[in-house]
């Protein structure tokens, strides 16, 4: 009887979705607060696209910063982690087999069971501290440009979600009339991220949806009020 290959179709871009969903969720609440907070104080739609340009560019190159730093700061981190790993398999070995007995003990593994693997990272060192710095410390190794990619994925998501708040007031005449399509098109575009974020992580459209819909609209509600009160 003919086997059917078995293929496992697992999820592999949690970093990038993370940075797309740091980046898009403050670019879209913070210059949607910014717009509808002068919307109240300000007559002229020009003098608004101007600050909500202004803050998406400042806003897009903080956070996109704020990424690459965080991603070095990873990618240090587990450098430094793996260099302690190396030394101590040579100096504490004894020690470190102790550890691995002790990670495969939660699975019902016995030390007599572990010392083919105990003798194999006898021979491969490099294999013992990959073993260790996964399963003891639960570090994986830094993707290669990672930095680089965090930064612009971030800054870029932030962009494009700090442009649908602000495009109806350069859209749109009169600024009561680009505020309310201002409102509409976030929480569109709230809902319309939300469901794709779903999709991905396997948590479900309509759920993915709906929390970020509420999740977003509390907090640009929060900062629209705020930004109302500190204007009147």
């Amino acid at each position: 009887m003919p086997t059917v290959p078995h293929s496992e179709k697992h999820f592999n871009a949690s970093d990038s979705v993370r940075d797309v969903v740091i980046g898009m969720a403050d670019g879209l609440t913070v210059p949607f607060a910014l717009a509808a907070g002068l919307s109240g104080a300000v007559a002229a739609s020009r003098l608004i696209v101007t600050a909500g340009v202004a803050e998406i560019a400042a806003g897009a190159i903080a956070m996109g910063l704020g990424g690459y730093l965080a991603a070095r700061s990873d990618a240090e981190h587990y450098a430094s982690e793996r260099r302690r790993e190396q030394r101590e398999v040579i100096e504490l070995g004894a020690h470190e087999e102790d550890e691995v007995v002790e990670i495969f003990d939660r699975y019902g593994l016995t030390r007599q069971d572990c010392e083919p693997i105990l003798a194999a990272f006898r021979r491969d060192h490099d294999a013992w501290v990959d073993f260790m710095m996964r399963y003891e410390l639960g570090l994986e190794p830094p993707q290669p440009g990672r930095a680089l990619r965090s930064a612009l994925t971030i800054g870029g998501a932030y962009i494009a979600g700090g442009l649908v708040p602000l495009l109806p007031y350069m859209l749109v005449a009169g600024v009561e009339r680009a505020l309310a399509v201002s409102v509409v098109a976030t929480l569109a575009a709230l809902a319309a991220f939300g469901a794709l974020k779903g999709r991905l992580t396997g948590a479900g459209a309509l759920r993915g949806a709906l929390q970020t819909v509420v999740i977003g609209g509390l907090a640009s509600s929060a900062a629209f009020t705020l930004a109302r009160l500190i204007g009147a």
